[in-house]
């Protein structure tokens, strides 16, 4: 099986958001400006976290396409990269969870 990666999909959003939006279901999210996109991703994110509760396998991994596509689409409405996530996560990961969740204050 040939792997796809977060680079793959945020190639194919932007490949997405240059057809007209009659044409691409991308293109008219983000013709919608960020509120658009940012919108389904958490309507999206919401039924991720039920399917998860209910114990339905299936329904998360769709679901988690979903909030992983709307994300892109939404980082995309808002000029950020994957890159810029990645090197984020990078950045967090050098230290343990614990100590960078105190390292940005209470939340």
């Amino acid at each position: 099986m040939a792997t796809f990666s977060l680079l793959d999909l945020e190639r194919i959003v932007a490949e997405r958001a240059a057809a007209p939006p009659s044409e691409s279901h991308t293109a008219k999210l983000l013709a919608g400006g960020p509120a658009k996109p940012a919108k389904k991703l958490g309507e999206e994110a919401v039924e991720a976290a039920i399917a998860a509760v209910m114990g339905d396998r299936a329904g998360l991994v769709a679901e988690a396409a979903d909030v992983l596509y709307h994300l892109l689409v939404t980082l995309r409405a808002c000029g950020v990269s994957v890159d810029e996530v990645m090197a984020e996560l990078a950045r967090r990961t050098a230290q343990s969870g614990l100590a960078e969740k105190a390292s940005r204050g209470s939340g």
